[in-house]
């Protein structure tokens, strides 16, 4: 391990409700990156449920306003990340005096960088205490606050993964939204292109009672219909120029109600390609091929459909030797290092904020700060 590099721990509860991720990596915050270990812990029913009810709740609110409902969820979050944590370590053969940060994104109930705040539940300062290792929690509100749409933040992640490979490229992250990194010399370009598996979740789990289309399955079997997908993409912010960034709220499948259930499926990952599509357009160049993270990369028909409608190679982010599946964990861990070093997580053209933006609060055992 270099003088600088350190055992780093990350973690991410996306807008998917899937689970909590876990990733312990070695890093300088810098060009150093070794993955270790990674796990995934899905969310029962019942806690997705509660976690919908608390975000519901939260996106009615014109400011953070911690109400019971909203406790209870972010005392869940903070339970289930400590748990994840702790079987981590232990299947990595880590204790945790060996580990110097933890970097626990917490769980987005609401996204308002328009109103000037952007929330994210989770007790960074008990998990410290907790583990008795220093935690970095609320990585979006110093970019906010300084004017940025503190989103996306994995783009300088991103970098470090991509460093070494023919540019330009971009790196597409399918969660519950969708964001797109741009990485050529010297550029670094990011921003939300709208829902990924958001509204084929939602969709989903209204139509089947089922918390995703797994691999596309349902989605192959129907027919997108163009008028639907046209009215979904009838909206003004898909032109606006980048830095942008979405709540998984901002749009709704309501177009698609009366299409039967796989035509449904259909036409809303149609919408998710098509608008990946027009991202490209805001970026500076065409890249040279599209890879892509998350979990909407195991979905083969939303996978097929983007590359049919970006006409560009599209690759599981693997093909760089990466795990899909872990990369936004991962992201945050070397994101965490980077703030215990005092280097900047967000950038003007990743979110728009007027210069490069150290982010996160740090907390110590017993010593929140």
């Amino acid at each position: 391990m270099g003088s600088e590099a350190m055992l780093a721990v990350g973690l991410m509860s996306g807008t998917s409700l899937d689970g909590v991720d876990a990733a312990l990596i070695e890093t300088d915050g810098e060009g150093h990156v070794r993955p270790i270990a990674f796990r995934s812990e899905p969310y029962s029913h019942d806690a997705r449920r509660q976690l919908r009810e608390a975000t519901a709740l939260a996106l009615a609110y014109d400011r953070p306003r911690p109400s019971p409902e909203i406790v209870a969820a972010a005392e869940l979050v903070t339970r289930r990340h400590l748990l994840v944590v702790r079987q981590l370590l232990r299947d990595a053969g880590v204790v945790a005096n060996q580990v110097a940060v933890v970097g626990f994104h917490g769980q987005t109930v609401a996204h308002r960088p328009d109103r000037g705040w952007t929330w994210q539940i989770g007790d960074g300062a008990a998990m410290a205490d907790a583990l008795g290792i220093a935690v970095i929690d609320d990585f979006r509100s110093a970019d906010v606050a300084a004017g940025g749409q503190g989103a996306p933040l994995l783009p300088v992640y991103h970098r470090a993964v991509a460093a070494g490979e023919g540019l330009p490229v971009a790196i597409l992250n399918l969660g519950g939204v969708a964001n797109i990194s741009y990485l050529d010399e010297g550029a670094l370009v990011a921003f939300d292109t709208g829902p990924a598996n958001a509204l084929v979740d939602d969709w989903m789990m209204a139509e089947r009672g089922s918390p995703r289309d797994e691999d596309g399955a349902l989605a192959a079997t129907g027919a997108v219909h163009r008028s639907v997908l046209d009215a979904l993409l009838d909206n003004p912010w898909f032109d606006l120029p980048p830095p942008k960034s979405l709540d998984r709220a901002d749009f709704t499948a309501q177009p698609a109600r009366g299409l039967s259930a796989a035509d449904g499926a259909a036409t809303l990952t149609a919408f998710t390609a098509a608008t990946v599509a027009l991202a490209l357009d805001h970026l500076p160049a065409r890249p040279r091929r599209l890879l892509v993270a998350g979990g909407g990369r195991h979905n083969a028909t939303m996978m097929a459909m983007i590359a049919d409608a970006c006409a560009l190679p599209v690759e599981p982010v693997e093909r760089l030797g990466a795990d899909g599946d872990a990369v936004e964990a991962q992201g945050f861990a070397y994101m965490a290092v980077r703030t215990l070093r005092g280097l900047p997580i967000s950038f003007p053209g990743t979110t728009g904020v007027p210069v490069p933006t150290i982010g996160g609060c740090i907390h110590r055992p017993g010593k929140p700060t």
